[in-house]
């Protein structure tokens, strides 16, 4: 199957390449188990051998990415705002109910004022992080950040990534596959960082509502 893909890719026209391009980016974010990286390395490798453009290819690519991990968000809010519309009244839903016995409303109110500029560097850094780039988008939602500056994340974190795989690709010409080793290098440090910098901010989190409930 793989290598029909790849056969079809070599031949298509770049318009169905740039769909292409935008589809599997786009899934990528909605469907996490897609691989989207080693595609998007792909086709810089053919970038050398056919009519893309870079240019073409990193703006389809990182539309893509930029339009599923805003959908996903946009999701994530909705459901956040629906599960706390009741505020500080009793929950009457039993989804409600059951979310506001672990996350009390004003626990949630204090945990977004807190995490709200960690949750912008998130998104931002979301492409280079190891398996957890829906998740992100997921928290990125309940957290109500500001739409704007999630899109503006979003998109800049998407355009960077996706420079580095094109370019990658059109480096490495026919090992290409080789592609997710070299992302390796540069997701395993970030999400080692990420992950270190969240266990310490809920660690310090946790701490101060203790303390504030004594």
């Amino acid at each position: 199957m793989l290598e029909s893909a790849i056969f079809w890719l070599q031949n298509a026209d770049p318009a169905a390449v740039y769909l292409f391009l935008f589809l599997i980016a786009f899934l990528e974010n909605v469907v996490p188990p897609i691989p989207g990286d080693v595609p998007i390395a792909f086709i810089g490798y053919l970038i050398c051998k056919s009519e893309i453009t870079f240019a073409g290819a990193l703006f389809w690519s990182s539309l893509g990415s930029t339009a599923g991990f805003m959908l996903v968000y946009m999701l994530s809010k909705h459901l956040g705002l629906k599960l706390y519309a009741e505020g500080e009244s009793s929950a009457q839903h039993w989804l409600s109910k059951n979310v506001h016995r672990f996350f009390p409303p004003s626990d949630m109110e204090l945990l977004r004022r807190k995490f709200a500029t960690h949750g912008y560097l998130a998104v931002l850094a979301n492409r280079f992080l190891f398996g957890s780039r829906a998740v992100i988008s997921v928290m990125a939602g309940l957290m109500h950040l500001k739409t704007p500056f999630v899109l503006l994340a979003a998109l800049t974190s998407a355009v960077i990534w996706n420079v580095l795989l094109l370019y990658g690709g059109y480096l490495l010409g026919s090992n290409w596959q080789d592609i997710g080793s070299y992302a390796a290098m540069y997701s395993i440090p970030v999400t080692i960082a990420f992950v270190l910098m969240l266990f310490l901010v809920v660690w310090k989190f946790l701490k101060e509502r203790k303390q504030g409930h004594e």
